[in-house]
């Protein structure tokens, strides 16, 4: 490096102290005409045409703070696309939204997503300052800031929250500013973020230009989850009743045999036919026959309590997992689904009234089998005893000594 160049970087930096530049901005200009200067002694000697060069990018100081920026900016984006796109989760998107919004602004009180669809809001997550999840939020008021943002689809400022007419009548501790922003695809909103700062003011350019980054990606990810979603539920449903499938049933199954090993309980696998359903299909068709298995099934879906599971296991069977039941559970639990279907309410075509039986087998774990697939086959062969000897009644499973492996559920 010549003197006419060190003499350049030298008034260079006199200048920048001038111009009371930060230190990281100064050395990136200081190290960039050095450079320049170095490239420039193989063309030109002309001490003017270096000095000029380093004016002119000290009098364009803002225009290279501005293109540093920008590419933070777009490193954020990269980022902010890895981070959202890791998994098609719903729960786990959130998260990651919540976390990577609140590191984007200094100063960040709480960061909260709603979902919104079919013009009502459902919370989505939350994180405040000090790493706490999802504890607790305030629920949307009908015309507060965030129905006000999913409604509107536009950006909402409050700068000082006990001023904005949003915010009338709220909480002596809501202060301090927020903003509510519209996550949109196209025109359509599907969820609102809302952040909030403990100080009052506005958002810089930069933040929302950084927010704004966000709000676009979060929209593609919650779109990508809520369809990953759907497409996880058909493939676990059944089509014609909606309930869950022979699929989701062997999963389901599994699960509650290791939950059952791990807590040392008991749980029964109830399988099911319909009598007489084949005559209903024989004499009136497909039609009405979907129709009725939709009524007895879905009657029955609403029978159970939560915790229970109840499949379809291919045409008319079905099959109900009764979580922590043993024998005597059982029992009670099948009798009312046999008085359940003496209840049923059904006009056939021909202004008949549908009259179905049910019979089915039961088996218990550990008792009956051990795994999964040994308990269905168990209540499978307790169903078909059930239908060759006594319709109408739930038989249990083989292999239970005394009067209990010969007891029918249900018989007179």
């Amino acid at each position: 490096m010549n003197e006419q160049t060190l003499k350049i970087l030298s008034d260079t930096r006199r200048l920048l102290e001038e111009k009371s530049i930060p230190p990281g901005e100064k050395d990136t200009l200081i190290k960039l005409i050095g450079i320049l200067s170095i490239s420039l002694e193989k063309y030109s000697n002309n001490h003017a045409d270096k000095a000029s060069l380093a004016q002119a990018l000290i009098d364009n100081q803002a225009l290279l703070a501005m293109l540093k920026q920008q590419t933070e900016e777009l490193d954020t984006l990269k980022k902010l696309s890895i981070n959202l796109t890791s998994s098609l989760d719903l729960p786990d998107v959130l998260d990651a939204l919540v976390s990577e919004a609140i590191q984007l602004i200094p100063n960040a009180r709480d960061v909260h997503i709603f979902l919104y669809k079919n013009g009502k809001l459902s919370f989505g997550a939350a994180l405040d300052s000090k790493g706490n999840r999802n504890t607790s939020w305030p629920k949307p008021r009908t015309n507060g800031l965030t129905y006000t943002v999913a409604r509107s689809g536009e950006i909402i400022i409050a700068e000082d929250m006990q001023k904005h007419h949003l915010f009338t009548n709220g909480p002596a501790e809501w202060s301090g500013s927020i903003i509510g922003i519209p996550l949109k695809i196209g025109e359509t909103v599907v969820g609102v973020l809302n952040m909030a700062r403990s100080n009052v003011g506005g958002f810089s350019s930069s933040e929302l230009r950084l927010l704004s980054l966000l709000s676009d990606q979060a929209a593609v990810a919650i779109s990508n989850a809520n369809l990953h979603q759907m497409i996880s539920r058909q493939a676990y449903s059944d089509t014609l009743t909606g309930l869950p499938n022979r699929r989701a049933l062997d999963e389901r199954l599994e699960e509650e045999v290791l939950s059952a090993r791990r807590n040392n309980y008991s749980f029964a696998v109830v399988m099911m036919d319909l009598d007489g359903f084949k005559d209903v299909n024989d004499t009136y068709g497909h039609s009405t026959g979907d129709d009725v298995l939709r009524l007895v099934f879905n009657q029955m879906a609403r029978g159970v309590r939560n915790t229970d599971f109840l499949a379809r296991y291919g045409g008319d069977e079905l099959t109900l997992i009764l979580t922590q039941s043993d024998i005597s559970s059982s029992r009670i639990v099948t009798e009312k689904i046999i008085e359940g279907m003496k209840k049923l309410k059904f006009v056939l075509p021909d202004r008949k009234k549908l009259k179905l039986g049910i019979s089915g087998g039961i088996a218990i774990y550990p008792v009956h089998a051990r795994n999964g697939a040994d308990l269905l086959r168990a209540a499978d062969a307790a169903l078909y005893q059930a239908k060759k000897h006594s319709r109408g009644t739930f038989q249990m499973a083989r292999g239970v000594t005394g009067p209990i492996a010969t007891h029918n559920i249900g018989a007179e």
